[in-house]
């Protein structure tokens, strides 16, 4: 842990770039924690102008294992990394944890959005189109705008997918699926 400070002189604990608006809020830009709020704080109204959104996305994040926003459906947890606030709305990252005999969110395609899915962890199945394909770690999948697709953990044992998003903006949609899963456990 260091303190570091910002042009105006500011401290805070951490790793962190961040500043106060004319409120006097704070709006944090990067480091442990800080991704967050900014996400919050654009969610709440709080509109960047072009030099802070630079900045944000310039800014450094590291993120361990289990660190992000987490959203919780069931046996299906996201796990945020990154998303608009964070990149200028120019992707998402995020990973997709599974536990065994857990179905996706359903089978969909994204209009003007590309997907890309990396196997971490298990044996999920991605389907692609009208069909179901099996995939070991390490498998990269490329799902175009357009094509619709699912996964699923038919696996014994978790199964982990990261996932980028392009253009970012697919958390906006999270609150949403969250709520879907829990009126249909």
């Amino acid at each position: 842990v260091f303190v570091s400070a910002n042009s105006t002189g500011a401290r805070g604990e951490g790793c962190w770039l961040w500043r106060e608006d004319a409120t006097g809020r704070i709006i944090l830009f990067a480091g442990k924690g800080a991704y967050r709020t900014l996400g919050q704080q654009r969610r709440q109204g709080h509109t960047m102008g072009d030099g802070e959104e630079e900045t944000a996305r310039k800014a450094v994040i590291t993120l361990g294992r289990d660190e992000g926003r987490r959203y919780e459906m069931g046996k299906l947890t996201a796990l945020f990394k990154a998303d608009e606030a964070e990149t200028g709305a120019g992707y998402s990252v995020s990973e997709w944890r599974m536990a065994p005999g857990q179905e996706g969110v359903g089978a969909h395609h994204h209009d003007a959005n590309d997907e890309i899915f990396y196997v971490l962890e298990g044996a999920p199945e991605v389907l692609i189109g009208e069909a179901w394909r099996g995939f070991s770690e390490g498998s990269f999948i490329r799902i175009p705008a357009g094509v619709t697709h699912d996964f699923r953990n038919p696996g014994a044992g978790p199964a982990r997918l990261l996932n980028l998003f392009f253009p970012g903006g697919f958390e906006r949609n999270m609150p949403e699926i969250v709520a879907w899963f829990a009126e249909n456990p």
